[in-house]
């Protein structure tokens, strides 16, 4: 995963006890609720640092 964002929170899924495809679905689903804002809102995403590491 390139954003580390990303990866904490995936690596939070796993630690939470998720198998890895379910940590990605999980990924997946904050990534397009993330688009979808963007979308309605016509904003442009800017990552915001890791919470999680």
């Amino acid at each position: 995963m390139r954003l580390p964002a990303s990866r904490a929170y995936y690596d939070k899924k796993i630690a939470q006890g998720k198998h890895h495809t379910q940590a990605l679905l999980c990924l997946a689903r904050r990534r397009a609720d993330v688009l979808f804002a963007m979308l309605g809102d016509g904003t442009i995403h800017e990552p915001q640092p890791a919470k999680w590491a």
